[in-house]
């Protein structure tokens, strides 16, 4: 008699259990996923084991409904802290991005009273 030691995962899926080629070869079985049956040799000529095909698909659409889900979090987050990145780059002040006025401006005061207030008007400025 030998002990084998199987890894039970908490999770729907099309198989109830997920074996390597060294099981499949130990068991002399043959597993054909186009028709998800699985034949083993038993005393008394072959076992078949099968699934249901509307359950299988049920199960791959919800599998691939969380892989999706999971992908979107994972860019979600990726986007997160590329965002943040960026908004604590522009909290530093830079000069090479600066505003600064160009030479053919000049300074136009908009309020009489506050000589803070002015906006700059080009002096180059086609008459259309």
């Amino acid at each position: 008699m030998e002990i084998l030691t199987f890894e039970v995962v908490d999770f729907v899926g099309s198989y109830h259990a997920i074996f390597e080629r060294s099981c499949y070869a130990k068991f002399m079985a043959i597993p054909n996923y186009t028709y998800l049956k699985l034949e083993v040799l038993g005393p008394h000529g072959m076992i078949t084991v099968s699934t249901n095909h509307e359950f299988a698909l049920l199960c791959d659409v919800e599998n691939c409904e969380l892989a999706t889900q999971t992908i979107h979090y994972l860019q979600f987050f990726e986007i997160q802290q590329i965002m943040q990145e960026m908004a604590l780059d522009s909290n530093k002040a830079s000069t090479s991005r600066a505003f600064k006025p160009m030479e053919d401006t000049k300074a136009v005061q908009i309020k009489p009273e506050d000589s803070n207030k002015v906006a700059r008007i080009s002096t180059v400025l086609s008459p259309k």
